[in-house]
């Protein structure tokens, strides 16, 4: 699951850096963050299937690309928050169950409706499609650090410490959560990964013998992949990120630190019932935002204040 979630960075970093001219940001009822024209989010989620019909998504992120300082801002959002979702009986529930009951379409307004951001693109990946996907563009494996409580509950055939792992071993790497850290430190696997995907695709394609294979590694990774973008569009902002490369991404997870409860309900089981004004003003201090009244205020009050 997480493994996917990984998978769709990496496939988002590959494409993002060329998402700019992002439409204006219509009014909503949430007050939306205004989201300049020099770039789009993307909706990235890990769904846990393998091919069935109905299925949640047990990875959520949106991503940013900022072209201005070349860098990605990465928002990992936890499963269990306890959102409002429209339409629904009950009103809230988990943030991962809009897309259970009704996919990417209900997601994407249960996060704008909850936080106030746009999403522009989305990108889907599960589990059949991570492992295949990992090797391709990190053929020779990612290095990372394995303790034995993952090994022995993952059951993988390596030793603990620093290890290079292929895809099936990451998909276990980032679905990993049964130690002390649970949803939480699979999400900062995740976020570990993304950012060492990003150095392999640039080690793999910046070279012009990589240049010239990434239209034919394009096409197969996108057979992994569900997204919105055709192959023209991904295949040009892949190019514009392969010139004009991410030097940084920021991460940042929601519910942040100190601003949640863990809560049970009898519809919905455990959640994390997180104090969403305080979450969203997170938000907007991580993409630099303001609200989009504050920026349409006339110059007089802008003086009187």
């Amino acid at each position: 699951m997480e493994k996917r979630v990984s998978l769709l960075l990496l496939f988002t970093v590959l494409i993002l850096s060329g998402c700019l001219n992002a439409d204006p940001l219509t009014e909503k009822e949430s007050e939306p963050i205004n989201y300049s024209s020099d770039h789009k989010n993307f909706l990235l989620l890990g769904v846990d299937s393998r091919g069935e019909e109905e299925s949640r998504s047990d990875a959520i992120l949106v991503a940013r690309y900022e072209p201005d300082d070349h860098s990605m801002k990465i928002v990992s959002l936890m499963r269990d928050s306890y959102v409002k979702i429209p339409d629904y009986p009950f009103e809230y529930s988990k943030l991962n169950h809009a897309y259970y009951l009704g996919g990417q379409e209900l997601l994407k307004d249960t996060i704008q409706e909850n936080f106030g951001i746009k999403i522009d693109h989305t990108a889907v990946i599960d589990f059949n499609g991570f492992a295949a996907m990992m090797d391709i563009l990190a053929p020779d494996g990612i290095e990372v650090e394995v303790s034995q409580q993952l090994i022995d509950d993952m059951k993988l055939d390596v030793t603990p410490g620093k290890q290079k792992l292929n895809g099936d071993q990451l998909l276990s790497y980032v679905r990993f959560r049964h130690d002390a850290k649970s949803d939480f430190g699979r999400v900062d696997r995740q976020q570990e990964v993304l950012v060492s995907i990003k150095d392999q695709v640039m080690k793999q394609f910046t070279t012009p013998e990589g240049l010239v294979k990434f239209p034919e590694m394009l096409k197969e990774v996108m057979n992994y992949v569900e997204t919105d973008l055709n192959f023209e569009q991904a295949f040009s902002i892949g190019t514009s990120f392969l010139l004009n490369p991410i030097t940084e991404i920021e991460t940042l997870r929601v519910p942040v630190a100190d601003s949640y409860e863990n809560k049970s309900y009898n519809h919905a089981g455990a959640v994390l019932e997180m104090n969403l004004e305080e979450n969203t003003e997170a938000l907007k201090q991580f993409f630099n935002e303001v609200k989009k009244e504050e920026i349409m205020k006339p110059e007089s009050d802008k003086e009187e204040n």
